[in-house]
This record gives structure tokens, C-alpha cells and sequence, in this order.
């Protein structure tokens, strides 16, 4: 069973997270359950729960 990452119940996760690779903030894409870093052009995956902040299993935005 999947859980699904609940940022509306803890919005200061949101802000405590980082980018592993640039240090900046990260946003929240509800749709594909994933976190965004608009400035290293990455997104990070969302897996029961659990935001996986590693570089090999980010998904480049750009294609």
C-alpha cells in the first residue's frame, strides 16, 4: 500500500528540506509525488511517503 506524502499536515517538513545538490528550497507537485527543485532542474520522488533525496533517482525536468 502506498501512502501518500502529506505536506498540508506538516508544512514545516517543507520548509526543512533542501535541494542535496543547491541547498534551496523545494516544492511540492501533489499530482506526481514529487519534490521540486526548480534550480538544479530535478525531481525528487515521493515513495511510501518517504521523499528520496538522491541524485540517481531524481527525474531531470527537462526530459
Amino acid at each position: 500500500m502506498t501512502k501518500s506524502f502529506r505536506i498540508t499536515a506538516s508544512p514545516k517538513l517543507l520548509e526543512t528540506l533542501v535541494c542535496p545538490i543547491t541547498r534551496t528550497t523545494l516544492s511540492y507537485d501533489a499530482g506526481t509525488q514529487e519534490l521540486i527543485s526548480e534550480k538544479a532542474g530535478l525531481a525528487f520522488p515521493i515513495r511510501d511517503g518517504i521523499p528520496i533525496l538522491l541524485e540517481g533517482e531524481a527525474r531531470d525536468l527537462e526530459g
